[in-house]
């Protein structure tokens, strides 16, 4: 036998009406559920507080707000009934709307409401939907008595928030179901009354409590909630889209997750059930197929560490601290008893070892009442020093993690603390139980949403991990970015488990943000206003720092910025993005190649903190060189030399510079090509490939300024002080018979003409060198780059890391490995 409950969205449609008589006509239900509890029609107990404040305070408005929910009871009523049924079930009806008039009536005359008449009041709402409900349920085929739970749940006199007397009320309520044992009995939730037959209600939960209560006074064999949910789930599906239903849990961590916050149980109403060791199960009236949660003593092990993640905003801490604390019996007593004198609910406590201090959380609405306590209670030892001035922090909230499976495994709290470190959220206080049950962390409040998705991705999808992106830059390397990232994705998330989510994106006119996503196959048209944008998504003229606060606005979790300029200004945004624990990975070089200073802040912090800041394809595009650098210092080695052609177009005129044409040839040829900027000027001056050697020695330790790079010029004087770049090709025509002159005196030895960068002995250098045919630079074709890194290991034969050095694809291929390292670094 069951009990069944169905809450105030169950009962506050038409359609939900219908579910419920299919619920109760099914195989399952059907000669097997004694007892229907229900609550008020959905939003009607908040009309009912709201219609009696009006009365009391003499509106007249209260009038018109009870016609709108006589016609809305009535409404349902014509919906289901119709002829003699109807008539019979509106006198029924009629004669509780005029029990509720003359007490509003009353209300209004004496202008007053105190919390026996408000409770009063407030029970029409069950009294109304149980009626109503008996008569539509009778209509249906389904034997129904109506039972109004006042002549059987007799409780206290605290009104509004009553407490049953057990003794009493089991007898009453296994005394009348033995009178009628094959009916179905449609009572009332929420409602009570006193020996002396006044009416009160339960508080909050009251109707699950109804629930809990007649299925203990009965024995039942399960308690059945139906609600507007699919059961309790990993986590508030409102703020964590990816939270999935739990099929069974024990009541202590169904209690534990709603002590901090979730709303389908609350956990004095599963009392009785729970001392029964009757079974609750969490139902959808909306979702007849899902399964729901059972929530019960023995609850099997789940596949994971925790049950679910649970949280609670609009929390305070306060801090009680001082010498005369250390070693006094009784302080703690003392403390908590002036607390709970001025009713401060306590949510959590954490406690020093050295017992110098205790810190504890409240709600905010309790937090003056909690320092006006303290301050009375503890006045002479304030007063004298012992104790020091109360200390409270607001705008705080609570994250918690339950799960009984947690004492079993190690490696739980590191897992919880991490998620939370790795994001940026800071932990003002942690409690944990000694069972193991239940980890918590107060937060600040503003961090409370990026801290559930977080730590509930950290826990329940640990295979999978997700990066939310902020992309500046559509460009040439930001475009192909782009176009990889929607080629990619879904491969990626399939077989790699891995997630980009494109949250932001701009160019150097316009910037759109969206957390839910954006398409990265369509995203460069929507900049362009070629495409609508997304409804929801916030869009603007780009302005970086405006760009920025929105990124940190949104604090999502698991945030990464990515740089695809080439920007001073955007590459002097990094420190203030690490600093907000954002990891940063860019192929501009313009960071590390700027300010000593600056380098060293920003890769330093990144160190430090732990913050990644990938830079992989600011030298050599997608080759592994800052990686291969870092590795090879990591294990121990000693970089002693570096040798390095690092520019694609240098590269590519060397390399073909054999004889076969003029240099000023090559050089056009190289621009039709698309391997120099349209000046080609921009390429020659070597600037680029100082700035890349500057990026390689400071990686090998080398405290070097950009101005303390050595450059040989690769062209005439002339050559750069031509005014266009027709009048620069005839310039540089005028200097073909040098470089010739110089071609050939190499090619007598048996060498070519190579661009080289050295890095050793704590300087860097670039010049035109002549290689031998053993020379690894000989073995360049096209465009590519190649580096040579003699180290202490690699002394004999030098470690060679050679290949394309430029491009769209591979520069942008390098990006995007860049990002899925940091998702790696997540787990």
């Amino acid at each position: 036998m069951r009990v069944i409950k169905f809450g105030g969205t169950s009962v506050g449609t038409h359609g939900s009406v219908r579910n419920i008589i299919a619920i109760l006509k099914n195989k399952e239900h059907a000669g097997d559920t004694q007892a229907v509890v229900v609550s008020a029609l959905s939003g009607v107990t908040d009309a009912l507080i709201d219609i009696a404040r009006k009365a009391c305070a003499g509106d007249e408005g209260y009038k018109f707000a009870v016609e709108e929910l006589c016609k809305r009871h009535y409404d349902v009523i014509a919906a289901f009934l119709s002829g003699k049924q109807l008539t019979e079930a509106l006198l029924t009806i009629d004669k509780l709307w005029i029990d509720l008039k003359e007490i509003l009536e009353a209300i209004a005359a004496l202008g007053e409401l105190s919390p026996r008449t408000l409770d009063m009041a407030m029970s029409f709402g069950e009294r109304l939907s149980a009626s109503l409900l008996t008569e539509v349920f009778a209509a249906h085929g389904i034997c129904s008595t109506y039972v109004d739970a006042r002549t059987l749940v007799k409780t206290d006199a605290n009104f509004g928030a009553a407490h049953f007397l057990e003794k009493e009320t089991f007898v009453n309520i296994q005394r009348h179901f033995s009178l009628r044992p094959n009916s179905v009995h449609v009572t009332t939730g929420f409602i009570g009354s006193t020996r002396e037959g006044a009416t009160t209600t339960l508080g909050r939960g009251g109707s699950d409590l109804s629930a809990a209560i007649f299925a203990a006074a009965l024995d039942a064999d399960a308690v059945e909630i139906w609600t507007d949910v699919d059961g309790i789930l990993t986590a508030d599906p409102r703020v964590v889209k990816t939270a999935f239903r739990i099929e069974e849990i024990s009541y202590t961590e169904a209690m534990e997750l709603s002590h901090f916050g979730a709303k389908v149980v609350y956990p004095p109403t599963m009392r009785p059930a729970l001392i029964k060791g009757i079974p609750i199960r969490i139902l959808n009236t909306f979702n007849l197929d899902s399964g729901g949660t059972w929530i019960r003593n023995n609850a099997k092990a789940g596949l994971y560490p925790i049950r679910g993640i649970s949280s609670m905003n609009k929390v305070a801490l306060v801090r009680v601290q001082g010498a005369g604390m250390v070693g006094v019996t009784g302080f703690s007593a003392r403390l908590f008893g002036a607390l709970a004198r001025k009713k401060v609910n306590i949510v959590l406590i954490t406690q020093s070892s050295s017992e110098y201090s205790i810190c504890f959380a409240v709600l905010s609405e309790d937090i003056e009442d909690a320092e006006a306590a303290i301050k009375e209670e503890f006045a002479w030892e304030m007063g004298c020093g012992a104790i020091e001035p109360v200390e409270t922090t607001r705008e705080l909230a609570i994250i918690a993690v339950v799960g009984s499976q947690m004492r079993k495994m190690s490696g739980c709290s590191g897992k919880f603390f991490h998620a939370l470190g790795r994001n940026g959220v800071n932990v003002i206080a942690i409690a944990q139980g000694s069972s193991e049950l239940n980890i918590s962390a107060v937060i600040a409040k503003q961090d409370e949403t990026k801290a559930l998705n977080a730590v509930h991705e950290a826990f329940f999808l640990s295979g999978a991990r997700s990066v939310n992106l902020f992309l500046v830059g559509v460009g040439l390397i930001g475009g192909t970015l782009l176009e990889q990232l929607a080629t990619h994705r879904e491969t990626l998330a399939a077989e790699h488990k891995i997630r980009v989510n494109l949250a932001g994106v701009a160019d150097s006119k316009n910037m759109l943000l969206y957390a839910e996503g954006l398409d990265p196959s369509v995203v460069r048209s929507v900049l362009k206003g070629d495409v609508p944008v997304e409804a929801q998504a916030t869009g603007a003229p780009f302005d970086i720092d405006v760009f920025i606060k929105l990124m940190k606005a949104m604090n999502l979790p698991n945030t990464a910025f990515c740089d695809c300029t080439a920007s001073d200004t955007v590459a002097s945004k990094y420190a203030a993005i690490l600093k907000a624990s954002i990891p940063v990975v860019t192929p501009n070089k313009r960071a590390n190649t700027g300010s000593l200073e600056y380098y060293k802040e920003i890769t330093g912090y990144a160190r430090t903190r732990g913050i990644p800041y990938l830079y992989e394809t600011t030298v050599c595009a997608g080759l592994p060189v800052i990686s291969t650098l870092r590795d090879l210092f990591l294990s121990g080695d000693h970089v002693r030399r570096i040798e390095a052609v690092l520019s694609g177009t240098l590269s590519y005129i060397f390399n073909n510079f054999d004889g076969g044409k003029p240099f000023s040839t090559l050089v056009r040829e190289a621009r039709a090509k698309g391997y120099t900027e349209p000046d080609p000027r921009d390429d020659l001056n070597a600037m680029d490939a100082a700035r890349k050697a500057l990026a390689l020695a400071r990686e090998c330790g080398i405290p070097l300024e950009f101005s303390a790079v050595s450059i040989e010029p690769i062209l005439p004087a002339s050559c750069f002080n031509a005014a266009t770049i027709d009048a620069f090709f005839e310039e540089l025509e005028k200097a073909d018979a040098g470089f010739e002159s110089r071609r050939v005196a190499a090619e007598a030895e048996g060498k070519a003409l190579r661009y080289v960068a050295v890095i050793e002995n704590n300087s860097a250098n670039i010049s035109i060198r002549a290689e031998g045919k053993d020379s690894p630079f000989r073995s360049l074709t096209d465009a590519d780059n190649i580096v040579v890194i003699t180290s202490d290991r690699y002394s004999t034969l030098p470690m060679v890391i050679k290949g394309p050095g430029a491009g769209a694809q591979v520069t942008a291929g390098g990006v995007f490995a860049d990002i899925v390292r940091i998702a790696k670094t997540l787990v």
